[in-house]
């Protein structure tokens, strides 16, 4: 790993960190106005696949999140690009709010298949129509492969496991286009003028966020909300470079320690 460098970019996960559907993480709000108050880059990662970016900064301004949309980069930013490289007529295995992140995109007679969160779509028809056109050559694309997400109600499953189920039917592999992968926080980082080493990560996910962000030079900061459980900076190596309490405790090392 290259030398660590003076801190500039702050990568924020959302789902799970900075609120959990409609109520934001406790704190959260001001901890992001002192963050701002110092000097580094802000960027919002997020895997998220159940709503398009402009619902999503909706729904973050409602929260009374100060966010811009240039500030988000999320996971469906990287699979519409990557549809548009491979030039390919995906089946859209996706929640409906979050098609307009695909307008344009043309759909008709698909060639390949885009998984992402979407519970009314995950039933047998459906993914056995995903199955019969993988056979036949289409590549597979996952948004990504989280095994599992926080809902008010609870744990809930999340689309890696239907992932895996059609990698395991086809016996091929899909392309993931989302955290953890290196090119998704590369990507998320372009523009910015910041070297892996020189950002932070914070997240809910051990594997996800914090893993992928450390894997590309990145420190990767835990928080114990959203889908956190006990020991989860326990399944990845190198640990976790900080496991804290929340967002707000995040922000406070940070402005202590890192600046």
């Amino acid at each position: 790993m290259a030398a660590r460098r003076a801190l500039k970019a702050v990568l924020v996960d959302l789902s799970g960190t900075l609120h959990i559907e409609d109520a934001a993480v406790p704190g959260a709000q001001e901890a992001l106005k002192r963050l701002r108050g110092a000097s580094v880059i802000i960027r919002f990662v997020t895997n998220t696949t159940k709503e398009s970016k402009q619902d999503l900064l909706e729904r973050l301004r409602k929260l009374e999140f100060d966010i811009s949309e240039n500030e988000i980069f999320t996971s469906l930013t990287a699979a519409r690009s990557l549809l548009e490289q491979k030039q390919v007529r995906p089946m859209l295995l996706v929640d409906d709010r979050a098609l307009p992140d695909f307008k344009g995109i043309q759909t008709s007679d698909p060639n390949a298949v885009v998984i992402g969160l979407a519970p009314e779509h995950f039933h047998y028809q459906i993914l056995n129509q995903a199955f019969r056109l993988l056979l036949d050559g289409a590549p597979l694309i996952a948004i990504h492969k989280a095994r599992y997400y926080k809902r008010k109600d609870g744990l809930a499953l999340g689309p890696g496991p239907f992932v895996t189920a059609l990698e395991y039917a086809t016996d091929t592999k899909a392309t993931v286009v989302g955290k953890p992968e290196k090119t998704f926080f590369l990507e998320a980082l372009r523009g910015t003028g910041c070297e892996p080493e020189e950002a932070v990560m914070i997240g809910d996910d051990c594997r996800d966020d914090v893993g992928g962000a450390q894997d590309v030079g990145m420190l990767g900061i835990l928080v114990k909300t959203g889908k956190y459980r006990a020991s989860d900076e326990e399944k990845i190596n190198p640990p976790p470079y900080l496991t804290c309490e929340s967002f707000p405790h995040a922000v406070d090392h940070i402005l202590q320690h890192l600046l």
